[in-house]
């Protein structure tokens, strides 16, 4: 297996972006790290947070496990075609999760796919912490950009709409001549808009100039770091009289990155207390006692997009302590990009916490924490291979369970594969996106022809 090598930290970027998305957000959650992390904040540093809500109103997910036939098995992604899937969508867990008991191979999935009908997988974890963010704050509208068949474009549309929220969607390309997938529901949710690959090459430009026409003259403008800081220097004394005061404005506009990689999106503060949000939620609640557990061993797996899931899965691993790994399947970038991604999310935590953690707990909060590897058979992203569609087909009808061939198929294929090889249980994180296989059919049509 391919593992990330470690190097040294860069100093911290000016603007804590971390310190205050951990300010804004609380909700009830299993005690994990709650106990660890509460001893170590002084009171008077917490005393200021606003309470808040999550999106999600738990982070529970259903748990499947997949039986594997041994019949023809063989190395490479190509013996997917050759296995039989059994899914057992009630599997036993905690104690009973003992590998000598199985006479088959299997991994487990988590479905984060079933979380909501159109906002599901990471998506819907991401935007976990941020949608409360955006409701208390008064926000009017929201710009963010994508493919044309994004999948988080369309979250964001879903879920602003879901609020009372106009979400507008800068979506990269030309606009296809039948509308479908994510791209249907970007369009029917929210406002699209298409923008030429040459502007969207510069994305942050491109976002905020498009932030100020949506808000007009008397409008405002920011991006979740400058409302995240804005609403922290207030305190929790002065929050309403705040949110009083920029509801006065006509529009309010916030800007969400791509793939809602904003640190936001990975971590958040408790009142009196710090936990996990989003994705590290997540994380605990599937540490607890009756399901993985704090003890056993654990390897996820997961596809990586923007790589923002995999490393917020390994800092929630590290930060309760879990004997956990995780290993992400490289899809959009090099393992060059993918460990900057990581580097950067891990050294805005460690700053945000160097003065308040014990040294202890933040020796392991070091790149390298994410096992980032290539796919079975690599591709430019985007793109599927002949008889992949079929493969994902005969899942769906052996198992149940939906996959993609840009994203989860990917996924599935490291967890088959690992189950056969690791000590540890094997957990593939399920990060929904299926709706893009009714683009992928209009680029690829011969690929369904299904007889």
């Amino acid at each position: 297996m391919l593992k990330c090598t470690k190097f040294q930290l860069q100093q911290p970027r000016n603007g804590m972006i971390l310190s205050s998305a951990f300010n804004l957000h609380c909700g009830s959650s299993p005690n994990g790290l709650k106990e660890t992390l509460k001893s170590n904040l002084p009171e008077e540093h917490v005393s200021r947070f606003p309470k808040r809500k999550w999106a999600l109103r738990s982070p529970d997910t259903k748990i499947n496990q997949i039986m594997i036939s041994k019949d023809d098995f063989q190395q490479g992604g190509e013996y997917l075609g050759n296995l039989s899937f059994l899914n057992n969508p009630q599997p036993s867990m905690g104690d009973h999760m003992m590998r000598n008991n199985r006479q088959e191979p299997s991994f487990y999935v988590v479905r984060d796919d079933l979380l909501h009908p159109l906002v599901n997988g990471n998506k819907a974890r991401k935007l976990d912490a941020l949608l409360p963010l955006l409701e208390d704050s008064s926000v009017t509208d929201v710009v963010t950009c994508g493919g044309c068949q994004s999948a988080h474009a369309a979250a964001v549309a879903v879920s602003c709409a879901e609020r009372g929220l106009k979400s507008h969607l800068l979506l990269r390309g030309e606009q296809p001549a039948t509308l479908t997938g994510y791209n249907l529901i970007s369009t029917l949710y929210g406002n699209v808009s298409y923008v030429p690959r040459s502007l969207y090459a510069r994305r942050e430009e491109m976002l905020l100039k498009h932030a100020h026409l949506v808000a007009g003259n008397d409008g405002l403008v920011f991006s979740l770091a400058d409302l995240e800081a804005s609403l922290f220097s207030h305190g929790c004394n002065d929050h309403s009289s705040h949110v009083d005061s920029l509801t006065k404005r006509s529009k309010k506009v916030a800007i969400i990155n791509e793939g809602a990689g904003d640190a936001a999106a990975l971590l958040v503060i408790y009142v009196k207390l710090m936990l996990p949000a989003g994705v590290l939620r997540l994380v605990e609640y599937l540490s607890q006692d009756h399901l993985f557990g704090k003890d056993q061993q654990l390897e996820i797996i997961i596809d990586a997009g923007t790589g923002t899931t995999a490393v917020g899965l390994g800092i929630g691993a590290v930060c309760l302590g879990l004997p956990w790994e995780v290993t992400a399947v490289m899809l959009a970038d090099t393992i060059d990009g993918y460990q900057k991604k990581e580097e950067s999310l891990i050294s805005e935590f460690r700053r945000c916490f160097t003065l308040h953690l014990d040294e202890q707990m933040l020796i392991g909060l070091e790149p390298g924490l994410v096992h980032w590897v290539e796919r079975s058979s690599p591709r430019k992203f985007g793109n599927i291979l002949k008889g992949e569609v079929q493969i994902c087909r005969k899942i769906a009808q052996e198992t149940g369970i939906l996959l993609d061939p840009v994203y989860t198929l990917a996924a599935w294929e490291l967890a088959t594969q690992l189950c056969q090889e690791e000590c540890a249980e094997v957990a593939m994180l399920h990060t929904g996106g299926t709706l893009g296989m009714f683009g992928l059919a209009q680029r690829y049509k011969s690929y369904f022809e299904i007889c």
